[in-house]
């Protein structure tokens, strides 16, 4: 069986809040055997890569960079980096390796992996983030809202199976 493989997304500026939701996250998923993705930076990103590495789980920093030298930090210390040299265009990159997508928070990065996320078939699941309405003012069907990390990780993981 292939692991299951889950992006969590998110903004590389957050706030305590959405870093210590990513945290649960990426410990929830490491716990439940899924590999995580995330863009590589900080943020959410080193926030939820520290999440699984604590539970013992496998995370994946796939950057838009292609200088790995460069991206070495406390913070985000990422035992597997993908160098893509393909700037924000790495986002397509993430959010087609996922089998699901986790969005934590949002800024304009996060909303176009939920864009491509949405466009390309994967379950996308928004906590504290983005939500969309149509013109209406009607939200748009999609992106599964949730309010905690355990809901969160637990609906991408049913929506992947």
């Amino acid at each position: 069986m292939v692991p299951i493989q889950v992006a969590v997304c998110g903004p590389a500026e957050c706030t305590p809040a959405e870093g210590e939701l990513a945290h649960e996250v990426g410990g929830l998923l490491a716990r439940a055997g899924a590999t995580v993705l995330c863009g590589g930076g900080p943020g959410v990103m080193a926030a939820v890569a520290r999440g699984a590495r604590d539970a013992g789980g496998l995370v994946v920093g796939v950057r838009p960079d292609a200088d790995r030298a460069a991206t070495r930090t406390p913070e985000g210390d990422f035992p597997v980096m993908v160098m893509t040299g393909m700037g924000q265009a790495r986002n397509v990159i993430l959010v087609l390796s996922a089998d699901a997508v986790i969005a934590v928070g949002g800024s304009w990065g996060t909303l176009s992996e939920v864009a491509l996320a949405m466009r390309r078939g994967r379950p996308v699941v928004s906590l504290g983030g983005w939500q969309v309405a149509d013109a209406a003012g009607r939200p748009v069907s999609g992106p599964v809202v949730v309010t905690t990390a355990a809901e969160a990780v637990r609906t991408a993981l049913e929506a992947a199976r």
